[in-house]
């Protein structure tokens, strides 16, 4: 199922995000995880997709996996960096051959060495030109989202401009923005009335990482640019290493957080899992829910 259907559907939608793993074992661990997920009834899932489309081949695998082996509708994203046109179109049509109906189109990270992002030769420079070939070649059969930055794009200096970009890619043909993750829901909710008055019309998913540990929160952070709240930060100092408090922590804001989104009516809620099960499965039992149906009557009432 598009997710365009799925958001038709519902008032509000729970996703989850997955990333594609590097060996086997991984990628069962993956499989089992997400099967207890699934448990959840999730309106849809998606992969992520390596630096440089390192990770091509195991994206596609999980993805289609995903919606065969547990019938879960199924998003993947797909990246300008490093692929030609052709090679892109090629990508899309395998999809569309298995049965994938969903992408998440993305420009993707410049080089890790710092330099400015570079095309590939006969490829693309945005994600809007990523929208814009996925309609002209394939008209509707695929449901498009696309990344927004509440808290702006690292790499655009000017909040303007990164509306901007944004404006680009649903105007291209985009059905839904997914956030960049962000821990003050102010800064979701200034950004959702900004692209309000900039004539951004189609659902605005919010995207929530529950934090797992120190250091990698840490390291998040500072690729996207997210800031960490002072409240937060005090929290996350008190706990010093202990990676499980610091997980209680995060479930712990990341719970407060999805109530506050759904008392102000968000269109859905998008959780970065980093392929764990027990942060998820948590929130929704603190949220008291068992699943994503129960949860979307709570939100209404």
């Amino acid at each position: 199922m598009q997710i365009r259907e799925i958001l038709a559907r519902h008032r509000t939608t729970f996703s989850f995000e997955f990333f594609p793993p590097k060996t086997p074992e991984a990628g069962q661990l993956l499989l089992e995880r997400a099967a207890e997920l699934a448990r959840l009834h999730p309106s849809f899932v998606s992969v992520t997709y390596g630096a440089g489309g390192s990770t091509r081949d195991r994206t596609r695998e999980v993805v289609v996996r995903l919606a065969t082996e547990l019938s879960l509708p199924a998003a993947a994203h797909l990246t300008c960096v490093g692929h030609t046109r052709s090679e892109l179109t090629e990508l899309l049509e395998n999809y569309r051959a298995r049965g994938i109906e969903n992408i998440v189109a993305l420009r993707g990270d410049r080089p890790e060495n710092g330099g400015d992002f570079q095309p590939a030769a006969d490829g693309l420079t945005y994600a809007s030109e990523l929208v814009e070939l996925i309609r002209d070649r394939f008209g509707q059969d695929f449901s498009v989202a696309v990344a927004g930055y509440p808290e702006g794009h690292p790499e655009t200096p000017s909040r303007i401009a990164d509306l901007d970009h944004l404006k680009r890619k649903v105007d291209a043909g985009a059905d839904v923005v997914i956030t960049q993750l962000f821990f003050d829901n102010r800064d979701f909710y200034d950004f959702r009335e900004r692209c309000e008055l900039a004539g951004i019309e189609v659902p605005i998913l919010a995207g929530i990482m529950p934090i797992a540990s120190r250091k990698g929160i840490m390291r998040m952070a500072s690729l996207c640019g997210a800031r960490l709240p002072a409240r937060l930060i005090r929290r996350l100092n008190q706990a010093g290493d202990d990676d499980k408090v610091v997980s209680d922590i995060g479930v712990d804001w990341a719970t407060q957080q999805c109530r506050d989104l759904l008392d102000n009516q968000v269109r859905g809620i998008h959780l970065y899992t980093l392929n764990r099960c027990n942060a998820t499965v948590e929130i929704y039992r603190r949220l008291g829910a068992e699943d994503s149906e129960a949860l979307e009557r709570l939100a209404h009432g």
